[in-house]
């Protein structure tokens, strides 16, 4: 399948650019003691986490909701930047679309200050010109709300020469629903596959989405 070059390249967070789950884990576990809940495995959470907090905790802990949220952020607060790891290739395809003079901005589900203390604990934040997590939009991934955000802030607008890079079906849809076009990093083995995703276009890892950008 031929892929247009990008003008502008926005990027999904956790398990697209940092491997962040260890936090997660610890955070969600933490509400779930707490309530009296059972405890999800780590490759639980990896397979079940997509949406933000805002539209699941209701769903998970009811009126008590809140009193979970805050619990969560308490643990992910005193341990995620101590546990962040970039992705295989991550740093690289960041570089690649640096040096390629595009624009480049992250859409999350990740609350927005949390991701913002990562990406500048990184020392990628110089990078992106939005860094828009969960809560910063009037509604989150998958609405089109932060995506129409990030492209006012790259001064462009949605078509198929802006990338969405992720890792699972809910970002291919996303894209979509933006009016990106799709683009998976990884096997989505975690989220029923490639074929379960259904992206325009795939690659194994940044380091393969980084040639791509340079041979461009």
């Amino acid at each position: 399948m031929s892929l247009p070059a990008p003008r502008a390249v926005l990027w999904d967070w956790d398990n697209t650019l940092v491997d962040g789950w260890a936090a997660i884990h610890a955070g969600l576990n933490a509400a779930f003691r707490a309530h009296g809940l059972p405890e999800w495995t780590l490759d639980e959470v990896r397979g079940r986490v997509r949406r933000s907090l805002r539209e699941t905790f209701p769903e998970m802990f009811g009126t008590a909701w809140e009193e979970a949220r805050d619990t969560f952020y308490a643990e992910v607060r005193a341990r995620h930047l101590q546990v962040l790891t970039p992705m295989p290739g991550a740093a690289a395809a960041i570089e690649a679309v640096a040096a390629a003079g595009l624009g480049q901005g992250v859409i999350s589900n990740k609350q927005g200050p949390l991701l913002r203390a990562e990406a500048a604990h990184l020392g990628w934040d110089r990078h992106f010109a939005a860094l828009l997590g969960a809560g910063d939009a009037a509604a989150d991934k998958p609405d089109p709300a932060p995506f129409r955000m990030a492209l006012a802030a790259l001064g462009t607008e949605a078509g198929p020469q802006v990338w969405y890079v992720g890792d699972t079906a809910l970002d291919m849809q996303a894209a979509r629903a933006a009016g990106c076009t799709a683009v998976l990093l990884g096997d989505a083995a975690h989220d029923g596959g490639v074929a379960n995703a259904l992206p325009d276009h795939a690659f194994a890892d940044g380091e393969a989405l980084a040639a791509w950008l340079r041979q461009g």
